[in-house]
């Protein structure tokens, strides 16, 4: 008897291990810098209806910004785990305020400002799910 109940609880740890080990354990994967713009391209359009010449210079600055994010991450994984939250949020600081410093304009003051208050907050991660396809 204990035989048989150590023998299943064998095979049900061995097939766990397995299905998280092919990703298929409900891991996270990160959308592409092009998917991250889509969602900012919508709420920016719904929120303010921008011309399309202002349009584009918001989807070429976001995703010169998610591009650069990416990277950040990348190094901060190979130089060995990841470097936590603070880390990134550190190495990414310049390049969100280079970020802001060219949306301004383009929103203009008040916009830029509903942007920072109510908008941008939407598209942050939280409780470290997968973001929401707004």
């Amino acid at each position: 008897m204990k035989k048989t109940i150590v023998a299943v609880m064998l095979v049900s740890c061995i097939g766990t291990l397995s299905t998280f080990a092919q990703g298929g354990g409900g891991g996270f994967q990160m959308p592409t810098p092009e998917e991250r713009v889509k969602r900012v391209h919508f709420k920016i359009d719904s929120a303010f209806k921008l011309d399309e010449a202002k349009l584009k210079q918001v989807d070429t600055l976001f995703l010169d910004y998610y591009q650069k994010q990416d990277k950040v991450r990348e190094e901060l994984n190979a130089a060995g785990g990841g470097g936590g939250f603070q880390e990134m949020q550190e190495k990414m600081k310049p390049y969100h305020d280079e970020l802001d410093s060219k949306l301004k304009p383009i929103l203009n003051d008040d916009n830029f400002k509903i942007w920072k208050e109510q908008i941008e907050p939407t598209l942050r991660r939280r409780g470290g799910g997968p973001p929401k396809n707004n």
